[in-house]
């Protein structure tokens, strides 16, 4: 009597996996670095906080070039970083470089990821829709986002190979934009979002271990409850780390719902390392 055969799977380019048993069942983690996100508002400070990381190597997307300005002003000191990528066929050869290459960088940076994505549609809309930005070409029917996640899945997926096999904490930087909600308990409002298509952000948002929302401290005087409040903000930077009707945020670390980042990139770096060690050692004040 013949037995029976796994079947095998019909995508193209696809490769058959093995059989798991109850002897592949773990209770333990994985053991790899986490992946970030840090949105905030511009000239807050993302970059001086993410050049503090552990061994940082940075890419800097078409434009944003703020490091280097950084680096020219004094205000960091030289750190590693690529030449500005100019094409997404160039920024995943970076992620194959540093997977495949010996090297002792720690954390990769990527400022912006807003900035990658923006490479993602140029590079698609050329390859699918003849360079046509219009509606009958990558705009038409929100056709070009659509097809772009494809090729966002394979950037994330790249991402995840390298943190896999050399161990790097991956840590990206966006621009954020107020949208408005679309509240399904009640009135509309407006919230902080990362500056991306929604598509794209959520897929972002589901891969990410934390979402973190950097912006200054506000404060809203309400003196008439019929008129709007007026505003007041502080210079005080604050980390935020879980939703929040007004920003998006989110993590799956135990954070503090607020960390303080104090006045310099060092600074903020270190307070969020001590909230991290806190929420692993079980201390959630």
């Amino acid at each position: 009597m013949a037995t029976s055969q796994a079947p095998r799977s019909t995508r193209p380019g696809s490769t058959r996996q093995p059989i798991l048993s109850l002897a592949d069942v773990s209770s333990s983690g994985s053991g790899l670095p986490n992946r970030y996100i840090l949105h905030g508002v511009e000239k807050i400070g993302k970059t001086s906080f993410a050049a503090h990381a552990p061994s940082p190597v940075f890419l800097e997307t078409s434009g944003e070039t703020g490091l280097e300005t950084l680096i020219d002003a004094g205000q960091l000191k030289a750190t590693p970083h690529f030449p500005e990528i100019q094409t997404w066929e160039q920024l995943l050869s970076v992620l194959e470089t540093l997977t495949n290459e010996d090297h002792q960088y720690r954390t990769l940076v990527i400022d912006t990821l807003n900035g990658a994505e923006r490479l993602c549609h140029e590079f698609v809309c050329q390859r699918d829709f003849g360079n046509d930005w219009g509606e009958r070409g990558f705009a038409g029917y929100q056709r070009g986002f659509e097809v772009s996640l494809a090729e966002w899945r394979r950037f994330l997926a790249m991402l995840d190979t390298l943190r896999a096999q050399r161990n790097m904490s991956i840590l990206t930087l966006c621009h954020t934009r107020i949208t408005p909600f679309s509240n399904p308990e009640g009135a509309d409002y407006d919230r902080y979002s990362p500056d991306m298509h929604r598509k794209t952000w959520g897929l972002c948002h589901k891969w990410a271990d934390c979402v973190l929302f950097l912006n200054y401290e506000t404060f809203v005087n309400e003196q008439d409850s019929k008129k709007k409040g007026k505003a007041s903000s502080t210079q005080s930077r604050v980390l935020y780390t879980e939703r929040h009707a007004a920003y998006d945020a989110g993590n799956r670390l135990g954070l503090p719902p607020e960390i303080d980042m104090g006045s310099s990139g060092a600074e903020a770096w270190q307070n969020f390392i001590n909230s991290l060690k806190a929420a692993r050692n079980g201390d959630k004040s």
